[in-house]
């Protein structure tokens, strides 16, 4: 039933499908796979994010390659002019996510699976909610996905640190779709909004919170001081499926706690 050889350009379809345990469909994978580990000695590495092999692609002959983000929308047309079958999702939300993995599976027909997945994920989300609802105070957190230019987080982040027990101190960044419309245009804004945590996850390069404590004008700010910059790796918080609505949010959740129970 369904596409018997897949190839998945960024990294949540291969970890979904290896979830639902129809990793055998993977023909090919990105290279900025690392979850699951197993892939990476498993499936041939096909394309980065913007670009890929696309003679490699249609030598493996699959019936469908599946995306994300209009980034690749240029890839895609080069797949699609190839004749293959493109499918390119564009989430952006938590629920918006769950509505992908439901779409992936249903393709696979892996639907109780996927069912049984996302209920078991929703129950611990409201279970990290609810504690969250017990704290004394919720930690401001500011969140930085790029650091030249510095852009805030995207709109499923922004959600998992409110669940974790935050507030993201850029609540209206959050809801533009595109990361252009997330740049901080003013070195200083975020000084003004003084986070109490700094989470810094910079799309594949490691986070280096002694530059950021060191911007101009950033040592009074309270996670400045305070020593709260912490990094989370992206591919934990910023591909938009299975991996950010658990060890992500897990991540978030424990920044937040430590700071939400110190503070009494």
């Amino acid at each position: 039933m369904g596409p018997r050889r897949i190839v998945c350009l960024t990294e949540e379809t291969t970890e979904w499908l290896y979830l639902l345990g129809e990793e055998a469909r993977i023909v090919g994978i990105s290279g900025y796979t690392v979850r699951p580990r197993r892939a990476r000695d498993e499936k041939p590495r096909v394309s980065a994010f913007l670009n890929g092999r696309v003679d490699k692609i249609v030598a493996l002959q699959p019936d469908l390659v599946v995306g994300f983000s209009d980034m690749q929308a240029a890839l895609a047309d080069q797949l699609i002019r190839a004749g293959l079958n493109v499918l390119v999702t564009n989430q952006r939300s938590v629920t918006q996510i769950f509505d992908t993995l439901r779409l992936v599976a249903g393709l696979v027909g892996a639907q109780g699976r996927a069912e049984a997945w996302i209920a078991a994920c929703q129950a611990r989300h409201a279970e990290i909610a609810a504690a969250a609802a017990a704290w004394p105070r919720r930690p401001r957190v500011y969140f930085e996905e790029w650091d030249t230019p510095m852009i805030s987080a995207i709109a499923w982040v922004s959600e998992l640190i409110g669940i974790a027990g935050g507030d993201d101190v850029f609540p209206e960044l959050g809801r533009q779709a595109l990361g252009r419309d997330r740049v901080i245009a003013d070195p200083l804004e975020p000084v003004r909004r003084a986070p109490d945590l700094i989470v810094g996850s910079w799309c594949g390069k490691k986070f280096r919170p002694q530059a950021v404590a060191a911007r101009p004008g950033w040592a009074e700010v309270p996670a400045v001081r305070g020593g709260r910059l912490h990094e989370i790796k992206s591919c934990d918080i910023l591909q938009p499926g299975p991996a950010a609505l658990t060890d992500g949010l897990a991540q978030l959740h424990r920044l937040c706690a430590d700071w939400a129970l110190a503070a009494r």
